[in-house]
């Protein structure tokens, strides 16, 4: 930014005493152009988003199509049964339904509790290929190509993690997006736990973050939205495009959504369509997941980075999601690498100036990050408050902790790239009910209502006792 004002104000470039100096300014002065450059639009999304909600236009007579429900589970009998009964709850026609579950190398009673519940269940035990992309492959190969399955292949699928929760007219809402045009739709993601602590409140704002305000703007200017792991729906058609899922790295979901915006077509975003989603709370688990997130990004990066690159001049999308994978922190990690360096080399050559140059870069690097994740939390907060479920000391205290979250970040991608990361199962253990939110959502309406009523008969007495 002070080359950018130097050159405006037409002072030209600036003269260094010496080469340390010299790099260091010019080092944080591409850092910051580079970060402008790639999120500068993800800034307009978010301006936009705070004040439109973007809704999918559904068209005059919806046809209501045949849906598949899919399910990945590895040994999840406690928590799989209350999705189902969510499923099960939604107002769409039970006929057209199908919950395919793939127990994949479970050694509980995964399986026999899902058939239990009406389910139809395929099992899987192959611990080589071991992910989600391995399963999804399985079943919609079963699917697509045995003939005892022919009779149950949906128009669509919609995909969610066994510890989801789905609102009653989850299924009705995607299908209307489906049915509109959209051959690929992600949906709103919530969350069942953000008030455990500062790592499940810090997943829950950056997932509604990412629904409300990045997928949000994107359907504003038209763009292909983004899937989030889960809660997507995916015609039959494009799956098999697809070669039955074709996407097996640790991030199969990004896989996806950037084949996707590569072929030109683009995904949706139903804003309508909302499920609950539980969050790790712990930071050793969270720091398992968010690695092998990280391991993916790269795998990801590395495929399909090129063609991004060459079509982002032509397909916006692919700018878009480019930018969304990795660089932000890639960019930190050499912040945080290079600018310590220059300090030490500095100070051991006795040169305090260069040291302190270097702490201010260092400062300057991270003082903006910090502030742009606050105000990310900060509007978050404020757009979805009603649909937080959380105390509201919390949403306000989380606002805080959220930067501190994403900072970590940088030490976890630093790992990732010199360890080999295996796919680990997420130990799901929070039980609630759809009722159980439903009754949540019911009581902090009623507590938001009456703080209303009561700040408005205050403001009349006010206003009373002034005349």
């Amino acid at each position: 930014m002070n080359l950018l004002l130097d050159l405006i104000l037409g002072k030209g470039f600036p003269l260094f005493p010496n080469f340390m100096a010299g790099f260091l300014y010019w080092f944080t002065a591409i850092i910051s152009l580079l970060f402008i450059l790639m999120y500068f639009h993800q800034v307009i999304y978010l301006i936009i988003s705070v004040f439109v909600h973007v809704k999918i236009k559904p068209k005059a007579e919806v046809t209501q199509h045949k849906i598949g429900i899919v399910v990945s589970a590895r040994n999840e009998q406690n928590v799989l049964p209350n999705l189902i009964k969510s499923i099960q709850a939604n107002d769409y026609p039970k006929e057209l339904v199908t919950i395919f579950v793939i127990a994949d190398n479970c050694t509980d009673d995964t399986a026999k509790v899902c058939r239990e519940m009406g389910c139809v269940v395929v099992e899987r035990n192959d611990l080589e290929h071991i992910g989600k992309g391995f399963a999804l492959h399985y079943l919609f190969t079963k699917l697509h190509t045995e003939e005892e399955y022919a009779h149950l292949v949906p128009d669509a699928y919609i995909v969610v993690d066994a510890d989801n929760l789905l609102t009653s007219n989850y299924i009705t809402e995607m299908n209307k997006a489906f049915d509109s045009g959209y051959e690929m739709v992600s949906s709103y993601r919530n969350s069942k736990n953000f008030g455990e602590s500062w790592i499940s409140s810090g997943y829950a704002y950056w997932f509604l973050h990412d629904s409300r305000h990045l997928n949000n703007g994107r359907m504003f200017f038209h763009n292909s939205c983004a899937m989030m792991g889960t809660g997507f729906l995916i015609s039959t058609n494009v799956v098999k495009e697809f070669d039955n899922w074709k996407f097996f790295s640790l991030t199969e979901d990004v896989e996806c959504s950037v084949e996707y915006a590569l072929s030109g077509k683009k995904m949706g975003y139903c804003s309508t369509a909302e499920f609950f989603d539980e969050q790790p709370t712990k930071f050793k688990q969270s720091w398992k997941q968010r690695e092998r997130w990280a391991k993916g990004f790269y795998q990801v990066f590395a495929m399909k980075g090129w063609s991004l690159v060459k079509s982002a001049f032509t397909n916006f999308s692919c700018w878009d999601i480019l930018t969304s994978m990795m660089p932000a922190i890639f960019i930190g990690l050499i912040s945080t690498i290079t600018l310590p360096i220059c300090m030490v080399i500095s100070a051991c050559m006795g040169d305090t100036a260069n040291v302190l140059l270097a702490l201010q870069s260092l400062a300057f690097s991270f003082l903006p990050l910090y502030g742009s994740m606050l105000l990310i939390a900060l509007l978050t907060c404020i757009t979805e408050w009603k649909r937080i479920l959380a105390h509201p000391f919390k949403k306000i205290l989380y606002i805080f902790t959220f930067p501190i979250f994403m900072a970590s970040y940088i030490p976890i991608c630093f790992v990732a790239l010199f360890k080999k990361v295996k796919w680990t199962p997420i130990q799901h253990t929070e039980t609630i009910s759809m009722e159980e939110i439903e009754a949540a959502q019911k009581q902090q309406a009623e507590a938001h209502s009456k703080d209303a009523k009561q700040k408005k008969e205050k403001k009349s007495k006010d206003k009373k006792s002034s005349k």
